[in-house]
């Protein structure tokens, strides 16, 4: 993968965001995002006031330069041939197949990223099987890599429908993708000697299953969730797992909650301590896996201009879901990253009417088994963000969006899978940039 150490300014954002998980330089501390932060004041951070129409406008937004395989969102989709952006169902009829409607994602991360090389090996696992023959319906839109974070993920979407047989405890061929995927990074990547300061416990770290479009169920997302889990632990002896989201079929407990009983967000978590739900007791070689699924999560990282990670303590307190006027749906780290402090947000969906305000950008809005989800939009985001540092007297630098929306996601995927392009990662500076 060539490398772009370029930064590149880009409009202001719309409504898009997109998923990445982030890791700070070594030797600083990792932000609890499930505690409430303090910075050096005890005064609290007020929710940003309800402003008039028209003044939600946040900072240009840039893309960091030691980063590959990061977007700017609000100016991709047009670029992008209408019968492929899923927005409409007369739209969706005129992608060509039927297999290509019941689609489902993987947004794998693992935890490398200095070595593209190895990381491109872990993408084309999911593509090609041990023959080198090529996967039918099966593409990786993205890779995303940081090596401040040392940490990448990559974007699999493939049909569930390729074959028309399941075995019960078989994967669909999206779980043969992902989990050739996982079986090449547990080969590739040694937690032993890890170098990161994000909270991380595997080789792969995160397999979240999500489904796009509507004809796709949360039952068939935990069937991809559980074959892969079960795939990984017996085929990579050692590897182990724990379940989250719909995954978490006893008590679907989302990721966050998951990966504080796990201690995720310690420094040095103790894994002897630790019960997989899936596989042996973690080993140091492989450490713990988080498979799940659940409505589609994207990630939108604001920087702001300082290096106290204090301050972004204090924005991440009052920006997450459960403060008070937070956002819905979104988690929060603060982490440094390349001399400043940005502010990580898993921007989860929820369930329900979009809950923005009269004067907020629209909610992007999907449909899962019939039921309505929708997420923050990174616009929003990044000007609550701009908001709260400014209470401070901090600046903006700008927002870093990794991946795709559920709607852009799925454009992509038809457009890619009715080329036949396996690879579209290579591909997709010429459609979107």
């Amino acid at each position: 993968m060539e490398e772009d150490n370029v930064s590149v300014a880009a409009p202001v954002l719309g409504s898009g965001a997109a998923l990445l998980v982030g890791f700070g330089p070594q030797q600083q501390q990792v932000v609890d995002p499930v505690r409430t932060a303090t910075g050096d004041s005890d005064q609290p951070l007020q929710p940003p006031p309800v402003r008039a129409a028209g003044a939600l406008r946040p900072p240009e937004p840039t893309v960091s330069g030691s980063r590959h395989g990061a977007h700017v969102f609000g100016h991709g989709l047009e670029q992008i041939p209408s019968s492929y952006t899923g927005s409409s169902s007369s739209e969706r009829s005129m992608a060509s197949g039927t297999l290509r409607s019941r689609l489902v994602a993987c947004l794998l991360n693992v935890s490398e990223a200095r070595r593209t090389d190895l990381v491109e090996n872990v993408a084309k696992a999911a593509l090609f099987d041990a023959e080198g023959v090529q996967r039918k319906e099966t593409t990786v839109l993205n890779i995303f890599n940081d090596q401040d974070y040392n940490r990448s993920v990559i974007t699999i979407v493939a049909s569930i429908d390729s074959i028309s047989d399941l075995a019960l405890n078989a994967a669909f061929p999206p779980g043969d993708a992902v989990l050739s995927a996982c079986q090449e990074a547990c080969a590739l990547i040694d937690m032993r000697g890890h170098v990161g300061v994000h909270p991380c416990m595997g080789s792969v770290d995160l397999i979240p299953i999500y489904p796009l479009g509507e004809a796709v169920g949360q039952r068939e997302c935990v069937q991809q969730a559980q074959a892969v889990a079960r795939g990984l632990t017996e085929t990579v002896h050692g590897a182990s797992v724990f379940l989250f989201g719909w995954a978490d079929a006893a008590l679907q407990r989302g990721l966050a909650r998951r990966r504080k009983e796990m201690g995720w967000f310690r420094k040095n978590p103790d894994l002897r301590a630790l019960t997989a739900d899936v596989g042996p007791p973690p080993r140091e070689r492989y450490g713990l896996t988080g498979v799940g699924a659940s409505p589609y999560v994207m990630n939108c990282n604001v920087s702001i201009d300082t290096q106290d990670v204090a301050v972004g303590r204090r924005i991440a307190a009052a920006l997450r879901e459960s403060a008070p006027g937070g956002l819905p749906g979104v988690q929060v780290l603060a982490l440094p990253h390349e001399g400043a402090v940005e502010i990580a947000c898993n921007v989860e969906s929820v369930a329900g009417a979009a809950p923005s305000g009269p004067t907020d950008p629209l909610w992007p809005r999907f449909i899962v088994d019939g039921r309505p989800y929708c997420h923050a939009p990174a616009a929003l985001i990044t000007a609550r963000v701009a908001e709260l540092a400014g209470q401070l007297g901090v600046g903006v630098k700008g927002t870093a969006l990794v991946g795709f929306t559920p709607q852009e996601c799925r454009g992509l995927a038809e457009l890619a899978l009715s080329e036949g392009i396996g690879e579209f990662w290579r591909e997709q500076r010429r459609i979107r940039m």
